[in-house]
């Protein structure tokens, strides 16, 4: 049977973005484990957002595309339980050592999955529509 950490990493197998030598620690450990957690979350991570908007009164919803961006960039970043449960659902799929290298520098790490997220959310506003 195979440990945790290797049935983890086998999950999302794919580093995402160059890894090049001169790279800082944080954008390889970006690279090579944030980006492929994110893509393999991203219909769950899609629909934690629409729960969060649905219980916010449903006004994303009803939004211009502008105001929704704002809407994501304001929720992601003001509504500190949203935001840890989003880094959660990230950090579950760490393997023992990539959690060990992401308590190094966690605050950084934080604030590059939020943007990520953001960034992804943005780019897939045809995907947050209630069902």
């Amino acid at each position: 049977m195979k440990d945790r950490d290797t049935q983890v990493i086998e999950l999302r197998n794919e580093t995402l973005g160059k890894v090049t030598e001169g790279m800082s620690t944080d954008e390889m450990f970006q690279n090579n484990t944030l980006r492929p957690i994110l893509k393999f979350q991203n219909n769950l991570l899609l629909q934690l957002f629409i729960s969060y908007a649905t219980r916010n009164k449903n006004v994303f919803f009803t939004l211009s595309l502008d105001k929704k961006c704002s809407y994501i960039e304001k929720a992601t970043t003001t509504d500190i339980a949203f935001r840890n449960q989003l880094i959660g659902v990230v950090v579950g799929l760490f393997s023992v050592e990539e959690y060990i290298e992401y308590t190094k520098n966690s605050s950084n790490l934080n604030k590059r999955i939020i943007t990520m997220l953001i960034e992804r959310w943005k780019s897939q506003l045809q995907l947050l529509e209630k069902n």
